[in-house]
């Protein structure tokens, strides 16, 4: 270090602390913005941190055991039995499939669990009235069931009913209160059943071809490797279709969901930041233009630039720490408030806490959010020269030097570098960052339009005075155009982005596809059931449409001879089992975009149609084969074809699609969708549930009202995080508002000296803010419909169309936001003294 720089630094720091002790007046906004943004991000991050700790304290519980093997439509066989025992102190067995609870005329789909006398390995469930499990699977003259309470409720059963679930009878014991591995299968259509697996012996509901999973809970000497055992287990059964879970992530799905959403909060808790940050950099501007006078006499008197950089970029680092400290000190204290209202409203354990690094990822984002927003106006004031300061105190507008736009972009560089490696959701990060830019470009150039339009339109004005002075005053030097249109713009395109993918996700969900989606999906259809099947339905005048297929479940296993995901990585396709069925000749209703069907009674060698996008996605093609094992079997067969699947519609669809020779020899059963009119739906039900018990039917309205719950949390979680983003520009205008009132005070001085009438000057604020906010409202229309129209269209790959109630209470919110800003501050300045005005203003 020269010997200028190190007197260079102790200057700036007397001079930085002398300025200090005048306190923070001229700061409240950016310290307000910084906190109020770190505290959104930290607090999601906290959230998120207590959910990922409960989950980990209790994966053993929810998993029901320290680890887990699953099969798909079979049990495990003697070797495999064998290998979980000789590594295990204790194995149970679980089989778990959907049925029908029938109650008298009551059917209601019911999530079965069928368990073993192990059962549970870990934890302990709650029962009403309180009995021990193996008591009330036991049953009486009938074997036992527990059900879940909302189960009962829609039977209007009591303990003691028959029930029948699959057409095999039951005593409904006890209510089942609380399941320690409720959350380990993951999403569920229907309510819980408990029954013994010895019950089912003999039954149509577990015979070869039905649709179930097993699962086997291992409890494991203490010290075992887990990660060591997961790896062995994968090597033993790598392609015998065996999915290994541990205690270690013992909701997968669950976990999955919430660092998702905690993603998108934090990308939302970033807008935010960057709305702030357009606050930050117009207090910084307002507090620099205040001080011209310092400035330009500390020039006169020898100091330079670097002095005058550092004097003020010490003032604004201590007071953006303050902002940044006091945002994590309300992140971290809100969620440890507000833990039990939380604990109640979440499904799975959370342990509240405070959690260092989210603290420090919130410190990071808000750290780079104050150096980026404030250095462009720091760094314009380094090389202006004292005599361009007295002259015009409007003189710093030059562009920084290089060397600090090349800081500014390291530094947009390292927050959304930061952001994508820190989120877990690096590609969705990244555009994120990049629909932020471009939102804050948008909004840049409407404000130099809405200066030009208004400079232009000012002439247009005579005989309209509050007119004439409004455009007058958002044409002219010193505007507040800028950042208001950047704030208030970049909230409310946050905000309509939200509103506009929620309004197109439930539009999607609740005309959409009830228009094109089947009724029913009825599963567990034996083969030799399939003609009474048809009889019933086709035969009914009010069904439509009935579609069928043979089901099978099949993993893929192997990609012309090499493991699956080491050609493909991780798609979605190979990451579990996925429905599998078979054809002869070409079904009517099947397009093949490339190759060719086989021929109809084809015996030869398997061949294998694939879904035609999911095979692009996974890089196959045509002659490639695929191992894919079925039933513990591996089939290879060669893709001869690939054809189109649309899953949107809610139909039967399958990624694969064999030969019929290579599977019908496979115990399987059938799958149907049938399509009737609402009013037939209860008679069809019935008729079913009487003639084909252990036919399994699933509504899909149900199903429908089960995503349409999940949006609404979502919807609500964002909608909080846009809020958020919204009253940080809410500040900003206030902000901007504040540091305007000088010049408001003086224009309304003149005006009344000039004889306007106080009515007329306060017309003339009101216009001002709002055309501001119209425009801000306007553009960020266009902001959020260009960025709900993408995310919608390449990440929810949904169909779009515009919301205009949404659309429209943007546009008013913006209006109104900036017009109740702009009020505010303005009867100050009106009830000021025009006399005492200009005489301190000359």
């Amino acid at each position: 270090m020269s010997q200028s720089q190190p007197r260079a630094l102790g200057l700036a720091t007397r001079f930085a602390a002398r300025e200090l002790r005048a306190g923070l007046s001229g700061f409240r906004i950016l310290i307000a913005c910084l906190a109020l943004g770190v505290a959104a991000i930290a607090a999601i991050g906290s959230v998120r941190g207590a959910i990922e700790a409960g989950l980990a304290r209790e994966g053993a519980a929810m998993l029901g055991g320290d680890a887990e093997l699953s099969l798909t439509y079979r049990f495990a066989d003697a070797a495999e039995r064998a290998w979980m025992q000789d590594r295990a102190t204790a194995v149970s067995e679980i089989a778990e499939f959907r049925s029908m609870a029938v109650l008298g005329e009551d059917r209601v789909l019911t999530q079965v669990k069928a368990v073993d006398a192990a059962y549970p390995l870990i934890g302990e469930l709650a029962l009403s009235p309180d009995i021990p499990l193996s008591q009330a699977l036991a049953g009486d003259d009938l074997p036992g069931a527990v059900m879940a309470p909302a189960l009962i409720a829609r039977l209007g059963a009591e303990t003691g009913d028959r029930v029948e679930i699959g057409g095999t009878a039951f005593r409904l014991m006890a209510a089942l209160e609380s399941e320690p591995d409720a959350n380990a299968s993951g999403f569920s259509l229907g309510p819980r059943t408990l029954v013994a697996s010895s019950a089912l012996a003999g039954t149509p509901l577990l015979a070869p071809g039905t649709l179930f999973d097993s699962r086997y809970r291992l409890s494991l000497p203490p010290g075992t490797d887990l990660a060591a055992l997961e790896a062995e287990a994968e090597a033993r059964f790598s392609d015998s279709g065996i999915r290994w879970r541990d205690a270690r992530n013992g909701a997968p799905g669950i976990q999955a969901f919430v660092e998702r959403l905690s993603a998108f909060l934090v990308l939302v808790g970033l807008a935010g930041l960057a709305v702030g940050g357009v606050g930050v950099s117009a207090a910084v501007r307002a507090y620099l233009a205040g001080k011209i006078g310092i400035i330009a006499t500390l020039k006169t008197l020898g100091a330079s630039g670097r002095v005058i950089l550092l004097t003020y970029g010490l003032q604004i680092g201590a007071l953006s720490l303050i902002g940044i400290l006091l945002g994590l000190a309300l992140g971290a204290l809100l969620p440890l408030l507000v833990a039990p209202i939380l604990s109640a409203l979440l499904p799975v354990p959370a342990e509240f806490g405070l959690y260092p690094g989210a603290l420090a990822e919130a410190a990071l984002y808000g750290a780079l959010t104050a150096a980026l927003f404030t250095l462009w106006p720091l760094a314009r004031v380094e090389e202006i020269r004292a005599a361009q300061l007295f002259r015009d105190p409007g003189a710093g507008q030059a562009l920084p030097r290089p060397a600090f736009l090349a800081v500014l972009v390291l530094l947009a560089l390292a927050l959304a570098g930061s952001a994508a490696l820190l989120s877990g959701a690096a590609s969705l990060t990244l555009w994120a960052f990049a629909g932020i830019l471009a939102a804050l470009l948008l909004l840049a150039l409407a404000a130099r339009a809405l200066r030009a339009a208004a400079a232009r339109l000012g002439a247009l004005s005579r005989g309209r005075p509050a007119l004439r002075w409004s455009l007058a005053a958002i044409a002219g030097p010193g505007t507040e155009v800028l950042p208001v249109i950047l704030s208030l713009g970049l909230g409310l395109s946050v905000l309509a982005s939200v509103g506009q993918i929620d309004g197109n996700m439930r539009a999607a969900i609740a005309e959409e596809l009830p228009t094109r989606a089947p009724s029913f999906f009825a599963v567990d259809i034996q083969p030799d059931q399939i003609p009474a099947f048809l009889e019933r339905t086709e035969g009914d005048a009010a069904v439509s449409r009935v579609d069928r297929a043979p089901m099978l479940r099949g993993v893929i296993t192997r990609i012309n001879g090499a493991p699956a995901r080491e050609v493909a990585g991780d798609h979605w396709v190979l990451r579990g089992d996925r429905g599998v069925s078979y054809a002869g000749a070409l079904p009517d209703n099947t397009t093949v975009t490339s190759g060719t069907w086989w021929p109809e009674g084809y015996s030869g060698p398997p061949q294998v149609s694939v879904s035609a996008e999911e095979g692009a996605e996974l890089g196959l093609k045509l002659g490639d084969k695929l191992t894919v094992n079925i039933l513990g079997r591996d089939i290879e067969a060669e893709i001869t074809s690939f054809r189109e699947v649309d899953f949107s519609t809610a139909g039967m669809g399958f990624i694969l699609v064999m030969n019929e020779a290579a599977l019908a020899g496979a115990p399987h059963s059938w799958i149907a969708t049938i399509y009737a009119e609402r009013a037939a739906e209860a008679p069809l039900l019935r008729d079913l549930g009487r003639d084909f018990p252990n036919v399994t039917a699933i509504s899909v309205r149900e199903a429908i009202a089960l995503v349409t719950d999940l949006l609404d949390s979502i919807a609500a979680a964002t909608s909080w995080g846009a809020a958020i983003t919204l009253v940080t520009g809410f500040l900003v205008l206030i902000g901007a508002a504040l540091s305007g009132e000088r010049a408001r005070a003086y224009e309304a001085a003149v005006l009344k000296s000039l004889g306007a009438s106080r009515a007329r000057i306060l017309a003339s604020f009101a216009l001002r803010a709002a055309l501001m906010g119209a425009g801000a409202g306007l553009v960020a229309l266009l902001a959020g419909i260009l960025g709900a129209w993408a995310i919608c269209h390449f990440v929810l790959e949904t169909s779009y169309a515009v919301i205009w109630p949404n659309a429209l209470a943007v546009v008013l919110g913006g209006l109104a936001l900036n017009l109740a800003a702009g009020l505010i501050f303005a009867w100050r300045p009106l009830s000021a003294r025009p006399a005492q005005v200009l005489r301190a203003q000359d």
